[in-house]
Formats: C-alpha cells, sequence, structure tokens
C-alpha cells in the first residue's frame, strides 16, 4: 500500500466510524428504555401482588366467619394461584436483589443474567464444574491412599475448600437467577465449607494419620456417588424439563429430592451408604478425640460429620414419606403438564395458520 491508499482506506474507516457512533447511539438509546421497562414492570408487578393479598386476606376472614364456599370462590382461589405462578414466570425475566451472602462477597454487583440462552449457559458451566472436580479429588484421594506425603494432602484439602466455598457463591448467582435450590442442600455446602477449613489447619500428629485413610477412602466414595447422582439427575432433569413438570434451572444436587423418583432403587443404597460412612467418621473423631496428642479440631470436626449425618437422613427419610405417602399429587401434576403443552400448541398452531400462504384458485 502507498500513502494514497492509506488515505482511501481512512476515508472509507471514516464512514464506517460514522456508522458505529450511529449503532452506539441506538444501543445506549435502547438501554435506557429497558430500563425504564424494567423499573415499570417492578412497580406492575409489586402492586399486582398487593392486590393479590388483599383478596387472599379478604377470603381467609370469609372462611374464618364460616362463610359458604360457592364456586365462584373456588374458581377465585384457582385464578389466584395461576396468578402467582405466571408472576413468578415474570419477575424471572427482572433483575433481583443480590442476597445478603453475595453482597458481602462481592458488593452490590448485579449478578442477575437477563437472557435465557446465558442463563442456560452458566447452569450447564456449574454442573461442569461440579463433575471436573469430583473427578480431580477422586484421583487425589486414591493417590493419598498410596502415597504418605503431607502437601499432597494439603492440595487435595485446599481444593475442598475452595470447591466448596465456590459452590456456594455459584449457587447463590444461581438462586439469583431463577434456580429453585434451597433449604439444606444449601446449607450442606456452607457447611462442608467449614468442614474442609478445619481440615486444612489439622497439624500432622498420630490422630491424623490414624484418620488418614478412612477420610481419603470417604472422598473417593463421595466423588463416585457424585459421578452416579449426576449421571441420574441430569437425566430425569432433561425428562422432565422436556415435558415442562420442572424448570429449565434446576440443578442436580448432592442428595435425593422429590423428582428423582422414578428409577432411583440402585442409587438409594449408595446415598445411604454415604450417609452412614458420615456417622462412622463421626464415631472415629469422637473416639480421636480422647487421644493423648488430639488438638480442638477432632471434637469440633466430630459434632460436623454428626451434623451433616443427621441432616442428610432427615431430609431423604422426610421426602420419602412425603413420597410414599402420596404428598405429590400425580394427577395435578400430570393437569398442570397438560395445560401447560395444550397452550404452548394452541400457540404454535396459531402462528402456522397467520403464516400459512393463502390457497391459490386457478
Amino acid at each position: 500500500m502507498d500513502v494514497d491508499e492509506c488515505i482511501k482506506e481512512w476515508e472509507d474507516l471514516i464512514v464506517d466510524y460514522k456508522r458505529l457512533e450511529s449503532v452506539n447511539k441506538q444501543y445506549l438509546t435502547k438501554l435506557e428504555e429497558v430500563g425504564e421497562l424494567q423499573g415499570a414492570c417492578m412497580k406492575e408487578l409489586q402492586h399486582q401482588r398487593y392486590r393479590m393479598s388483599i383478596i387472599t386476606g379478604t377470603l381467609k376472614r370469609l372462611e374464618k366467619k364460616r362463610v359458604p364456599k360457592d364456586e365462584r370462590v373456588s374458581n377465585l382461589e384457582k385464578e389466584i394461584m395461576k396468578r402467582k405462578a405466571m408472576l413468578h414466570e415474570i419477575e424471572a425475566t427482572l433483575p433481583k436483589q443480590n442476597s445478603l451472602y453475595l453482597k458481602i462477597i462481592l458488593g452490590n454487583v448485579n449478578v442477575s443474567i437477563l437472557n435465557k440462552n446465558d442463563k442456560f449457559k452458566y447452569k450447564d458451566e456449574y454442573e461442569k464444574f461440579k463433575l471436573i472436580l469430583s473427578a480431580i479429588a477422586f484421583v487425589l484421594a486414591v493417590a493419598n491412599l498410596y502415597i504418605d506425603f503431607r502437601p499432597l494432602q494439603l492440595i487435595l484439602i485446599f481444593l475442598l475448600v475452595w470447591y466448596y466455598c465456590t459452590l456456594t457463591i455459584r449457587e447463590s448467582i444461581l438462586k439469583v437467577n431463577g434456580s429453585r435450590i434451597k433449604g439444606w442442600w444449601r446449607l450442606h455446602h456452607f457447611i462442608s465449607t467449614v468442614v474442609a477449613g478445619v481440615l486444612l489447619i489439622w497439624p500432622q500428629n498420630e490422630p491424623w494419620n490414624e484418620f488418614r485413610h478412612t477420610f481419603m477412602w470417604f472422598i473417593a466414595y463421595i466423588s463416585v456417588v457424585q459421578y452416579m447422582q449426576f449421571r441420574y439427575q441430569s437425566g430425569v432433569l432433561y425428562r422432565l424439563k422436556a415435558l415442562g413438570a420442572r424448570h429449565n434451572m434446576d440443578i442436580t444436587i448432592e442428595g435425593f429430592h422429590s423428582w428423582m423418583w422414578r428409577g432411583l432403587s440402585y442409587l438409594l443404597p449408595f446415598l445411604f451408604g454415604g450417609y452412614v460412612f458420615q456417622l462412622y467418621i463421626a464415631y472415629t473423631l469422637y473416639h480421636l478425640s480422647y487421644h493423648p496428642e488430639a488438638t480442638w479440631q477432632i471434637p469440633y470436626l466430630a459434632a460436623l460429620f454428626l451434623v451433616l449425618h443427621c441432616c442428610n437422613m432427615y431430609t431423604i427419610l422426610k421426602t420419602l414419606h412425603r413420597k410414599t405417602k402420596g404428598g405429590l399429587k400425580l394427577s395435578y401434576k400430570l393437569r398442570a403438564i397438560a395445560y401447560r403443552l395444550s397452550n404452548e400448541f394452541a400457540i404454535l398452531d396459531q402462528k402456522w395458520r397467520q403464516n400459512k400462504p393463502e390457497n391459490k384458485t386457478e
């Protein structure tokens, strides 16, 4: 290129830059409009819930006064339930305030993901992260069974600290973006973070040498069970999401949930085995606490493993009891799925009719 060609290229680039400026101004205008629309949606959402709370409170007061319940009241209650579900879906498309935990960790950074595809990508990355870290933990645990090398042990324990800390942050972000993980399964990771942290500062002494092999076997076993759960739960979630019975942001968890019932008979013994293993570790640590070289970490770890065992057993037994007693009404679930699918088919049929070319008669 000579000087004349460079000048010509620069003049063409000036035209391209003017087009870039125009597109950028349009982008900023649309961005301001999106912010205003988000605020308007939130205001209308609060208004809907406020008016619904007044109606619901009135119906409850009428019920306390033992006013006869006619068909109109029943239909109104059904419509209120439907409206709550619809408002929940609308709320999932709007930015949310960070939880207290995220505010402490990240500050007031907005972690809401508004694009559905980006939400699914983040959820899939979370699942892959758990799977990859479980595989790495299994390899390190097996290596520590055959190699007595303190730095290698610390690498595994530090990996567990980082893994559970990261899980708590990622799950809090998923919660903000519509994932329905809740209750014990989130608390489980917070307690596991504390357990890993206490293990990291446990000095290498005789009680640790006696406990080391038991702990490495536990990590290897849990890693295998987590892989089995991932394979099973991801398949179940895929089928339920296809039927419209589960939310698209639902994730696999380290335990048993109501939607995992079908075909779970082969997995339940391994889950119970892991929970019994936790009880055995708590028992082992309790006895090690009487060792002459025992440090304060041992009784604390025994108590934490006992808490994990009791809460895991309570959660799984409660879910099994509720499932066997018919706590989940299958007929209502099927009706909800059928209602949702019928609406989707109606919308698709309407679009097809609108786009269908008119038949021309000769």
